[in-house]
């Protein structure tokens, strides 16, 4: 079963989990006789607090399939869920006017039978995901790119692959085939530098056995959201990245970047005075912080926030972990992102957009142009406030490496981009931001 089958079969079971939850919370409550008059009155409302439930976990990210039930992680995400989804529910019921139920213990009793219930749930599913026989899978070629896919797949074990053999050279082609008849195989990626004429007629020979073969690049990216650029050309940008088709994308997501700017900028003016008086009164400087920045397609601008750094001896190089420049204030408003409260008017402006590539310095981005391929091809799309690599779970320092990191997460979001992926961005953004703050 792939990850995709086993996200929609925990959702699926997520959701029998709730209405399992409310139909025992209704018996424990009413008993057999006013079960189902009661069922009639709560379930309209209760409707509301299964979708609140349900986009929670995924907030939390417990559609992760490597994620165990038994683990640390799983505990403090579930917690965290039925904090948040419990607060929710709460203010559904007892803030909105319309509500016809005031449900105060059936609610208390419905999330203590819905944890015990999910846990049961999840933990079954993964004693199911345990006993399901793992596909197996080679890789044709031994090389950085088979080594790189072969720490992936040890570190997403939820992805039901199991590795079986790394194909060195063509003569252990023979090998590979009797493995594959053997029903041992029935995936194979190719990573090699062979001669392309007699892998295609190898692998051919093998498509009766019903096996699926991908390329590198398409299944690193399946695997891990990332696109891997040391194994992209010029080929793959001209291929992938239809601009041609995103007219209507560009034009709704214009539209709803201006109104939420908008709406955002009217809403919080009335802290922009508060925090201006509390930067001013901690630390000498400037309110805002202004630097330049570049836009789509090379479009230099000004970005504009709240100072969260000391002016003293501050020779404005890029932010790391534990940054002594930042102010107890400036932290405060990192971890909650009221410092980025001023780029609604970088939005309102069109120099950028609520989800994108974080905005580059300019000479930053020259270098890095210079020692990654096709570093630049992020400016094919406006820069954001948050973005697919923001909500990846890692912290990316200026380093080549995590540069090169950073350039894998905003490929992947230049070539999936949708308002479907901009709804998921947003809803993990909110999950960092409660979860473990920002830098």
């Amino acid at each position: 079963m792939g990850t995709k089958a086993k996200k929609i079969v925990l959702l699926v079971g997520d959701i029998i989990v709730l209405w399992g939850a409310l139909a025992l919370t209704l018996l424990i409550r009413y008993g057999q006789v006013e079960f189902m008059s009661q069922m009639g009155t709560h379930w309209p409302r209760f409707i509301f607090i299964f979708i609140v439930f349900v986009i929670t976990i995924y907030i939390n990210q417990l559609y992760d399939v490597n994620i165990l039930a038994i683990s640390g992680r799983f505990l403090r995400q579930t917690i965290n869920t039925i904090v948040a989804a419990g607060l929710i529910s709460v203010i559904y019921f007892y803030i909105s006017i319309s509500s016809e139920i005031s449900p105060k213990t059936n609610l208390a009793i419905f999330i203590v039978i819905f944890l015990a219930l999910f846990y049961l749930w999840r933990l079954a599913m993964q004693s199911l995901g345990r006993s399901l026989p793992l596909e197996g899978l080679a890789i044709i070629g031994h090389n950085q790119k088979s080594e790189l896919l072969k720490n992936e797949l040890a570190r997403n074990p939820g992805a039901g692959y199991r590795l079986e053999a790394i194909i060195e050279q063509e003569n252990n082609f023979s090998e590979l085939a009797a493995q594959v008849v053997a029903g041992k195989i029935k995936n194979i990626v190719i990573c090699n530098g062979f001669d392309p004429k007699k892998t295609g007629a190898f692998l051919l020979s093998l498509l009766p056995h019903k096996i699926s073969v991908f390329n590198y690049p398409d299944f690193y990216e399946t695997l891990t959201g990332k696109i891997p650029v040391e194994a992209i050309n010029t080929d793959w940008f001209l291929e992938n990245l239809k601009e041609g088709r995103r007219h209507y994308f560009q034009a709704t997501k214009r539209l709803l970047d201006l109104s939420m700017a908008i709406l955002i900028f009217i809403c919080s003016l009335p802290l922009w005075p508060l925090i201006a008086l509390a930067i001013k009164w901690e630390s000498k400087g400037p309110i805002f912080f202004k630097q330049a920045r570049l836009g789509r397609q090379g479009a230099r601008f000004q970005i504009i926030k709240f100072r969260t750094m000391k002016t003293e001896n501050n020779n404005q190089a890029q932010t790391e972990v534990g940054d002594k420049r930042i102010t107890r204030l400036g932290d405060f408003l990192r971890k909650t992102r009221l410092d980025e409260l001023p780029q609604t008017l970088n939005i309102i402006k069109g120099e950028m957009s609520f989800i994108g590539p974080r905005p580059e310095r300019p000479e930053l981005a020259d270098k890095l142009e210079e020692s990654i391929p096709f570093y630049n091809t992020r400016l094919i799309v406006k820069p954001g406030l948050t973005g697919w690599d923001q909500v990846s779970g890692e912290y990316h320092s200026p380093s080549h490496e995590d540069t090169l990191k950073k350039l894998q997460n905003d490929l992947f979001y230049i070539k999936n981009r949708s308002m479907f992926l901009d709804f998921v961005i947003a809803l993990k953004t909110v999950a960092t931001v409660f979860g473990r703050g920002g830098r």
